[in-house]
This record gives C-alpha cells, structure tokens and sequence, in this order.
C-alpha cells in the first residue's frame, strides 16, 4: 500500500491555487483527500488540538476508508527535547480519535539538523518511545552521523520507524537512504534549495520553495518503489509547500506510481502548465 500525499493542507497561498475559490476549513481536507492518499498534520507541530478537531478532519475523509494521517509531534518534544506531562496528556488525547478510528498511519518525530548521534540523544529516542507507547512513532534526523548501520538496528531494536529523506546536501546532511526499520517505509521530500538550507531570514518558509521536476521525481519515484520493496505500507509525503508545489508534486508522483489521473481543478493547471499534459480537466 503506498500512500501520497502533503506536509500540511491549511496554506493560504493555496487558495486559487491548489483550491478552488470559496473552499474553508474542512473542506480543503476532503477536497484534497480526494486526490491524494495522505496528509501530514503540521499543526501539532505548534499546539496540541482538541479531540473534537481530530473528529472534524475524520468527519471530512468518512467515505474515503483508504485515506490516512500523520501528525508532527509537538516541538516541545522534538526541538526542546522536553516531556512536560501536561503537553503529553493533552498531545495524546487530542490525536486519539485518529487512532482510534484506524486513520493514524504514524506520529513524526521531527528532530533538527543540530540533533546529532549522541550516547544522550539515541537514550532521549528511548524514552520517547515509552512515553508514545501505543501509538505508531517514526524519527526523522536530518544529521548524517545517524546514517549507520548500528543506528538502523538500534531504531529496530527500540521499535522505532525511519524517515528517509530528500534534502540538500549541504554540509553534513543526511543522505541518500531507503531504510525501512518497522512496518513501513517514509519518504519526506523537502526539495533540493541548497542556496537557503540553512538561512533563517524574513522568509522562514523560502528553504521549501521547490518544484521537483520530471527528472527528479523519476528519481523519487525510484526510492519509492525500493521502499516498497521492504514494507508492506510505505507513506511518500511532500514538504515544499508554497505556493502549492507539494500537491503538483504529490499529484505526479502518485501517477507515476499507481497510475493516477483525476480530474484537476482548472485553478491548478493554470498554476503549473504541466499537469495539463499529465491530468484531466475538470467536466
């Protein structure tokens, strides 16, 4: 079972783009789910939501029984490395309808850059992972000095799942892998913006701004596929969000590999020419 889909679906500079005018709340979530397989909730990366919300987005995708969410840990957990037990209480009761109802493909622990291979850190991994015990938890590190094979058996071991990642290389990123160390395979593409990686301005949202090409999704869809290969369920999501280039992405990765065509909303198309050539018009 392969699953794409996007970091995130609440931008505003989707709309006209990615939506059609007039679309609110909700509604951009079954709009979406209805093209793709997946989506990767950004805001508990900033807040713990209220079960009441995580029952609205299920409300949103009820007739579509494939369809599945991740959802960031909180950045408390992840770049403060802290566990106060009130934001673990609240993190958890607000994402337990999504588990409950079988719609939780996973929880990404997002780490930084700055996260390296440390005796201190692979222990915080651990108690990590008591803390979220019965729930699906997978580990993204963007540091090379993970990408060793007594760190793959190491997250086996503790029952940790891996992110594999499509970044810049720049400095001492992490690399090419295609490691699978649970039940499934995930693929986080961020783009290739190597000239703003690690620049924080104004525009904290410019290391993002990329548009795969075709030659580079061929590429992408190569990893997928060796994935595939090694887990029964593999969740391939796209983080280079503005100005809706995760979905254009998504949306041609999902064609590439299982063949895919809906029909596109005009708005989309004229946004990127090329998916005219890849996808319907709507009737």
């Amino acid at each position: 079972m392969l699953r794409v889909g996007t970091a995130g679906w609440d931008y505003r500079d989707w709309d006209g783009v990615v939506y059609p005018p007039g679309l609110k709340g909700t509604d951009r979530l079954r709009f979406l789910a209805g093209l793709l397989d997946a989506v990767e909730i950004n805001v508990t990366f900033y807040r713990p939501v209220s079960p009441r919300l995580a029952e609205r987005w299920l409300a949103a995708v009820a007739d579509l029984p494939d369809f599945r969410f991740t959802a960031k840990l909180l950045n408390v957990f992840t770049h403060e490395r802290r566990l106060p037990d009130k934001e673990l209480a609240e993190y958890k009761e607000g994402i337990q309808p999504l588990l409950t109802a079988g719609r939780l493909g996973v929880l990404l622990a997002q780490f930084p850059y700055s996260f390296h291979n440390e005796e201190e850190n692979r222990a915080y991994l651990v108690r990590l992972r008591e803390d979220f015990a019965g729930f699906p938890l997978a580990v993204e590190v963007r540091h090379r000095s993970w990408q060793r094979r007594e760190v793959r058996e190491f997250l086996t071991r503790v029952g940790l799942e891996f992110v594999n990642l499509d970044q810049p290389l720049v400095s001492y990123s992490l690399g090419r892998t295609a490691w699978v160390t649970g039940r499934l395979g995930y693929l986080r593409a961020h783009g290739r913006r190597r000239d703003v990686w690690f620049e924080f301005g104004e525009d904290r949202q410019a290391r993002y701004d990329y548009l795969y090409p075709p030659e580079e999704l061929e590429e992408l869809a190569v990893r997928t596929r060796e994935l595939l290969g090694k887990a029964p369920e593999v969740y391939m999501i796209f983080n280079n969000h503005p100005a809706g280039q995760a979905a254009a992405n998504a949306l041609e990765l999902a064609r590439l590999l299982l063949g895919r065509r809906p029909p596109l909303p005009t708005c989309l198309l004229a946004a990127f020419p090329r998916l005219a050539a890849q996808f319907p018009a709507p009737d």
